[in-house]
């Protein structure tokens, strides 16, 4: 945007605080809780988004009732905003360690505390300075916090399509029935499905991956169980298999070792249990020693797939922001 002055036109200069507040609340979808997260009183960050929307004579958000949507302008500034706050964090590091002296540092988030233990350690088999940090929550959480710049890489199952993020599958994992260790069926060679219709299948919250691949089983199957009860944890699950409560659904690496519970596969067609997992992150940082090693361990863990792994990335959701070189040119080509 340029204005006019003493000495003729000049382009209006991006404020930094500024954008920090807009990609904050773009991040949270809420300027209350992203003043929490920046510790700031929520009027002031008001103000600040007020007023690099009236700066640049701009709407970023449609309204200000929360879950606050951006404009398509907003996204476009929004998806240059991460890529900024990113860049900055590797300015940071860099700074503080000219020389390259310092301890390399990861932060790892996974939707399975299986796959996260193993890549750490072939991380640090490759560089054994590199300091790492384990975050483990559910497939949804961990993708947002890896948009959020809040990890550096996640582990992820059949994770959205973005030409934002690289792609690199780890394995590729079935379901198998857990039954206990006396149940009439625990040597069968292959669980019937059917079964399952007159079975308590012990589940996962509704936002685990373990429970969204049972559910499109069984509606694949068309099965449904006799009763279903919720328990959190495949601690708790394994438990409740183990005294007969009911029975349960694991994938075949995460199954949980116990003389109690036998592990079953399924006589269905693979397809219809199968999930694979990834390990993701920005695409622009795709190319830095840190994660090159990341990506080149994940390929190394192949080995352990149970099934030929589905080499190909997830379907990319077609975004396009034709013409965003940067955020001063976004914010100049405002009328």
């Amino acid at each position: 945007m340029m204005v006019a002055g003493r000495w003729g036109s000049r382009p209006v200069s991006v404020n930094h605080q500024h954008l920090r507040a807009f990609h904050t609340i773009a991040t949270e979808g809420s300027i209350s809780r992203a003043a929490r997260r920046l510790n700031v009183a929520q009027p002031t960050l008001s103000q600040q988004l007020k007023a690099l929307e009236e700066r640049h004579k701009a709407a970023l958000f449609d309204g200000r009732k929360p879950p606050l949507r951006l404009t398509a302008f907003g996204r476009q500034l929004f998806d240059l905003t991460q890529k900024l706050f990113v860049t900055s964090q590797d300015i940071d590091n860099l700074l503080r360690d000219p020389e390259g002296r310092m301890t390399a540092d990861l932060r790892l988030g996974s939707d399975s505390p299986f796959f996260a233990v193993r890549l750490a350690a072939a991380i640090r088999g490759r560089i054994p300075s590199t300091v790492i940090r384990v975050r483990i929550g559910n497939g949804v959480e961990t993708f947002s916090w890896l948009r959020e710049g809040q990890i550096d890489v996640a582990i992820v199952s059949d994770p959205p399509g973005d030409n934002a993020f690289a792609y690199e599958p780890l394995v590729t994992d079935r379901l198998v029935v857990a039954v206990q260790k006396d149940d009439p069926r625990a040597d069968l060679p292959f669980f019937p499905v059917t079964a399952l219709a007159d079975a308590t299948l012990l589940v996962r919250e509704p936002s685990s991956r373990t429970r969204t691949a049972t559910e499109a089983l069984l509606l694949a199957a068309d099965v449904t169980p006799m009763e279903t009860m919720e328990l959190h944890t495949r601690e708790t699950i394994r438990e409740g298999v183990a005294i007969g409560l009911g029975l349960s659904l694991f994938f075949s690496l995460e199954c949980p070792p116990d003389d109690r519970v036998r592990f079953l596969p399924l006589d269905v067609d693979i397809t219809l249990s199968r999930l694979t997992e990834y390990v993701v992150c920005l695409n622009e940082r795709r190319r830095t020693p840190l994660l090159s090693s990341v990506m080149d361990a994940a390929i190394e863990l192949r080995a352990m797939s149970p099934l030929p792994v589905q080499a190909a990335a997830p379907k990319s959701s077609p975004v396009s922001y034709a013409g965003a070189k940067s955020i001063a040119g976004i914010l100049e080509a405002t009328p």
